[in-house]
């Protein structure tokens, strides 16, 4: 599938099966996260078989069983490190689901103090992404949280503004944006199109420019190419 597929048939998954991750899936996720490291100044890392941080319940609040994989997202302490852990964090969700493997976000319900993780002096561990095999179908504590968590999604209006009438790529990438994950589901970030310009806000940049950096990507998907700046107020080329 290409990665508007993926966008499409991407959920979050919090419960995982006991199966290893097969070889030439982590070689590929591997090859990912050294291009992407590289890329964009970062220091995501790639944790196997460990299931220490997702073990204590006062952290994960019972939401998340057979946790065994994820990726360390690390990086140098700034809002901008952040876009760029949300814009290439969610490349590798979407990598992760074309390869046939499930993900989800997790931002404070795991245990930072638990994981193998390195990192240095001027950087954060700003979140994971739990990744693994999962089955068929849903759980149902997964519904019942799926549920909560999308009880005030947006409306596809509520996301943008436009001045004059936008070209039907503009409207494509915020169809994908609407789908884009957040942070309990707030979608904070909002589109303003005028005469072939587009920009990306956010309120309150510190907090969110993860959740735009994840909004950027899924945009410039739908949109069939573009390139972003980095920061609030960032202005999107079309190709």
């Amino acid at each position: 599938m290409n990665l508007l597929k993926a966008i499409d048939v991407r959920h979050s998954h919090r419960k995982y099966i006991d199966k290893p991750i097969q070889k030439d899936v982590v070689e590929k996720l591997q090859a990912s996260i050294k291009k992407f490291n590289l890329e964009a100044n970062l220091n995501m890392q790639l944790i196997l078989n460990n299931s220490e941080a997702f073990n204590n319940l006062s952290k994960s609040y019972g939401m998340f069983t057979g946790v065994k994989n994820y990726i360390a997202m690390i990086g140098k302490a700034s809002s901008l490190t952040k876009e760029k852990i949300g814009y290439y964090g969610e490349k590798l969700v979407l990598e992760s689901t074309q390869l046939g493997i499930g993900t989800c976000w997790v931002g404070n319900s795991f245990d930072k103090k638990n994981c193998p993780c390195k990192v240095k002096e001027d950087e954060e561990f700003y979140c994971v992404i739990a990744f693994g095999y999962v089955a068929d179908g849903f759980s149902i504590k997964e519904k019942i949280i799926s549920k909560l968590m999308h009880r005030n999604t947006k409306s596809l209006n509520e996301m943008y503004e436009l001045v004059g009438e936008a070209p039907s790529w503009f409207m494509n990438g915020m169809k994908a944006v609407q789908k884009s994950p957040s942070a309990l589901n707030a979608q904070p970030a909002k589109f303003f199109y005028n005469n072939e310009k587009v920009i990306v806000k956010v309120k309150e940049h510190s907090k969110d420019a993860i959740n735009m950096g994840i909004a950027k990507l899924h945009f410039e998907i739908g949109a069939d190419g573009g390139n972003w700046q980095w920061s609030n107020d960032a202005e999107f080329t079309k190709q």
